[in-house]
């Protein structure tokens, strides 16, 4: 029978006793129910905000990527984009 894995993880800390007592007057300031909501909702909210700033930057760089490569690595005009041309000159100089 193998070993059930908790829900849950723990994370320890040691804080000074300034650290401790300014992030409990934030915590109850903020509406908080303790320390632990606070700490936990804030990091969490931080991380989130520095993971999907991460994810745009990596999506642009890619986009930039995608968007190089379609100039440098252009296909070569097929019949119909030739032909659509012709048409254009055509037009254009009558």
């Amino acid at each position: 029978m193998g070993a059930i894995k908790p829900d849950k993880a723990r994370f320890d800390t040691r804080l000074s006793i300034e650290q401790k007592m300014f992030f409990e007057r934030a915590a109850m300031l903020g509406g908080y129910r303790n320390l632990t909501d606070f700490v936990i909702l804030t990091v969490q909210k931080k991380a989130k905000e520095i993971i999907e700033e991460e994810e745009r930057i990596l999506a642009s760089e890619k986009d930039k990527e995608i968007f190089f490569d379609s100039l440098v690595n252009s296909p070569k005009p097929n019949k119909d984009l030739l032909s659509a041309k012709e048409d254009y000159l055509k037009m254009i100089s009558e």
